[in-house]
């Protein structure tokens, strides 16, 4: 009889998940069962491979979905973050193992007693990033405590960009993940420890605070801060560091264009307007720029303080807040109504190569001596529909099912996210054979 894995979610970042297990039905002895509210997006995906079933879903149905997942082995959850709760206590009803790439809830984690005594593992942030970026850093973290080094300070900032010669707009950037997300990115207080401070940035001053860098085979980026940087201090074993930030990259001028969005409140997704089919984007804009003289184009300019940056002016006309099309809907937020005119101009085309640049920077001092390793992962994408985000957000997760179901995460139980050895080397061997490798620079400062 073969061992029952679901997934639940066939979007953009599920494909290289469903193909590595998809083709493996025979080698694992698995049945692939692969859900979705859209059921012709499932099926297209499951195209070709041996004992895989495409399922339509509408994950509030919980009757449903416990038909669907009673008896499996394991359950990959590619569903929104907000969702995964739901899923993880039908799991623990269940007896079954859960897996997801989102980052580990407060829920999730207080179901991790129930979890370790039924034997079930609920591994969490097993994408990219989160998840490579962990695994990546403690293999790091690992062979440099085994030289006897002291770090400290601990840099890491990932992008998920657009290949510069597939750059067609200003921005240098397209969705590659879920557009909502992007717009809503980094609407809480980063936190994170520079020279022994704890430092705070608001999200008003998120888009102004950033870093640049140089990184080989993907140019000049930047980054700005994410979340809650110090919660990963004792995770990754680092309790006497002195500078720990993790951020996201962007393409140069990103940043500074973004902000203002930001400035404006045009990212808001609290306060609804009724906008009654009528109100165009270019009324909308108005609506929030104060009032003086000159065009809206010359007050925005002025008020957000890029009058002299023509580079900044040309990326905001490109996005049409200035065009006096009709915002299609009766009544939204305002990051709806931005998201509605990103979406189409941000869109990939089918030929399209995505970008995933990750970084790490590690100083540290063995002895007297001190040192910098720089660590860097930059993968492209095919096309529109095997991106590398795609790559290096469902191959972990395969990777980790894979192992579970072999019987080789011995050790791995209760709620975790992949910083153990038992995790990262097996998964980290295996994502080098494939390509997915990173690129050491250390230097003696």
């Amino acid at each position: 009889m073969r061992t029952k894995i679901v997934i639940i979610g066939a979007g953009k970042s599920s494909g290289a998940l469903i193909k590595y297990l998809g083709s493996r039905t025979q080698e694992l002895n698995i049945q692939l069962h692969v859900a979705d509210i859209n059921i012709e997006l499932a099926r297209q995906k499951i195209n070709g491979f041996e004992n895989c079933e495409a399922i339509a879903l509408d994950i509030s149905n919980q009757k449903d979905v416990e038909q669907l997942i009673q008896s499996s082995f394991a359950l990959i959850s590619m569903l929104p973050a907000h969702m995964h709760f739901q899923i993880a206590r039908l799991c623990i009803k269940h007896n079954i193992h859960l897996l997801t790439a989102s980052y580990l809830s407060s829920e999730m984690k207080a179901l991790s007693k129930e979890a370790d005594e039924k034997g079930l593992l609920f591994l969490n942030e097993m994408g990219l990033d989160p998840g490579i970026d962990h695994m990546s850093a403690m293999h790091l973290i690992d062979g440099l405590k085994s030289k006897g080094a002291k770090i400290t300070s601990f840099q890491s900032f990932t992008g998920g960009l657009i290949s510069e010669e597939d750059c067609d707009n200003p921005w240098k950037y397209k969705f590659t993940w879920n557009p909502r997300n992007v717009i809503l990115a980094g609407q809480s207080t980063a936190t994170y420890l520079h020279d022994g401070k704890v430092k705070y940035v608001p999200y008003q001053h998120l888009f102004k605070q950033i870093k640049s860098f140089s990184i080989h085979g993907a140019g000049a980026m930047e980054g700005y801060m994410n979340r809650d940087s110090l919660s990963y201090i004792p995770v990754y074993g680092l309790d006497h560091i002195k500078t720990m930030i993790r951020g996201t990259l962007r393409y140069e001028g990103f940043c500074k264009a973004w902000n203002v969005f930001v400035y404006l409140g045009l990212t808001d997704n609290v306060t609804v307007f009724e906008t009654q089919n009528k109100m165009t984007y270019r009324q909308w804009l108005d609506a929030f720029t104060p009032e003086g003289k000159g065009s809206l184009e010359d007050r925005l300019y002025s008020f957000c303080k890029i009058e002299d940056d023509p580079a900044c002016q040309e990326k905001i006309k490109s996005t049409g807040v200035f065009e006096e099309n009709s915002i299609p809907f009766e009544k939204a937020t305002s990051a709806e109504i931005l998201q509605s005119l990103l979406e189409p101009r941000w869109k990939l085309q089918s030929d399209d190569r995505d970008l995933i640049v990750m970084l790490h920077q590690f100083e540290y001092h063995i002895g007297d001596k001190k040192y910098q390793t720089s660590s860097s992962l930059v993968i492209k994408g095919e096309n529109a529909e095997d991106t590398a985000m795609a790559k290096t957000v469902g191959l972990p997760l395969a990777i980790a099912c894979k192992l579970l179901i072999k019987g080789e995460l011995k050790h791995s139980r209760g709620v975790c996210i992949p910083v153990t050895r038992e995790i990262y080397v097996p998964v980290l061997n295996e994502l080098e054979e494939i390509g997915i490798s990173f690129s050491e620079l250390t230097d003696e400062r």
